[in-house]
C-alpha cells in the first residue's frame, strides 16, 4: 500500500466531503492549500449532474475557493464522453435539469425534453426540476425499448437536513414500473477517473480518490485501480463499511483528518 505522501493527484469528491450543503468543512482550505505547496493537483469529482460546471466554479468561489473550469471533472462529462465513443443517437431524451440539457446541446449531443417518435434514447441525471410528465414521458419511452443511460446511481444527494432523492432513486422507480435498468456513466464506473489521469497526465499510483460513499466514489477508485480514502463527514458510516463489500484503502473523519495524516 502506498503512502498518504506519495499522493500528488488528490480526486475530491464534494459534496459530504469538502462541504455539507451551504457550509465548508474547516479543514477543506487548508488541505488544498497544501496541495498547491506540494506541488500537487486537486480535481473536483461529483456525480451531481444538475448544475454545470460554471455553477460549481461561482458555489466553490463563494466559499473562498478559487477553481477554474479545468478543475471539475462531471457524470454529465462522463455521459458525454461514452456517448462520443458510440454510434451517434439520432435524437436523446434528457431527463434532467435545463442546466443538464444545456451541457448536452453544447457538447453536440441531439436532445429534447419532449416525447416524439425519433426518440432512440433516454438520458438520466440527478434532477431538481423533477416533474410528474417526465416519469410518464420515460416510461413511455423504456417500454419502446430505448437505450437507457443514467449520469450516477446515487440513492440520495445530502443537504444540511438530511438528504433528498438523488438520480439512483429515481431510475429505481422507472425500474419498478418498467423493468429496465440503465447503464451508468460515473461513479462507481472509472470513466471519471481514467478522464482525470488523462486529463492531469499524472500516474496511477500518485492518485487517490476521497469520498464519503461507499458505492460511488470508494468503488469508482478501487474499480479504476487507484487508492481510495472514506471520510465519515458525509453519507457513510462505520456500519455500512462493514456491511459493504466495497473497502477503502484509508477511512478518515473528515478532510481535515486527511490533511493531518499526510503531514
Amino acid at each position: 500500500m502506498a503512502s498518504l505522501r506519495e499522493k500528488k493527484l488528490f480526486l475530491l469528491d464534494m459534496d459530504g466531503t469538502i462541504y455539507l450543503d451551504g457550509a465548508l468543512f474547516p479543514g477543506t482550505l487548508p488541505f488544498l492549500e497544501h496541495v498547491k505547496r506540494i506541488g500537487g493537483r486537486t480535481l473536483f469529482l461529483t456525480n451531481n449532474s444538475s448544475r454545470s460546471v460554471e455553477a460549481y466554479v461561482e458555489r466553490l468561489a463563494g466559499l473562498g475557493i478559487a477553481a477554474e473550469r479545468r478543475d471539475f471533472l462531471t457524470s454529465t462529462d462522463a455521459l458525454i464522453a461514452g456517448l462520443k465513443q458510440r454510434s451517434p443517437y439520432r435524437l436523446c431524451y434528457a431527463f434532467g435539469t435545463e442546466s443538464f440539457r444545456n451541457q448536452l446541446r453544447e457538447s453536440g449531443i441531439p436532445v429534447t425534453d419532449r416525447l416524439s417518435e425519433g426518440i432512440d434514447c433516454l438520458l438520466i441525471g440527478f434532477d431538481t426540476e423533477l416533474t410528474f410528465q417526465k416519469l410518464e414521458d420515460a416510461c413511455i419511452l423504456l417500454n419502446r425499448g430505448v437505450d437507457f443511460l443514467a449520469t450516477n446511481p446515487d440513492w440520495v444527494c445530502p443537504t444540511w437536513y438530511g438528504s433528498v432523492p438523488d438520480c439512483g432513486s429515481v431510475c429505481e422507480m422507472l425500474f419498478r414500473a418498467t423493468g429496465r435498468r440503465p447503464r451508468v456513466a460515473g461513479k462507481p464506473e472509472p470513466a471519471m477517473v481514467e478522464l482525470a489521469l488523462t486529463r492531469t497526465g499524472f500516474p496511477a499510483e500518485e492518485a487517490v480518490l476521497a469520498g464519503d460513499r461507499l458505492y460511488t466514489d470508494i468503488a469508482c477508485g478501487v474499480n479504476a485501480g487507484i487508492d481510495t480514502v472514506f471520510v465519515l463527514s458525509g453519507e457513510g458510516t462505520w456500519a455500512d463499511l462493514e456491511a459493504s463489500p466495497v473497502k477503502p484503502t484509508w477511512v478518515l473523519e473528515d478532510i481535515g483528518a486527511l490533511l493531518e495524516a499526510i503531514l
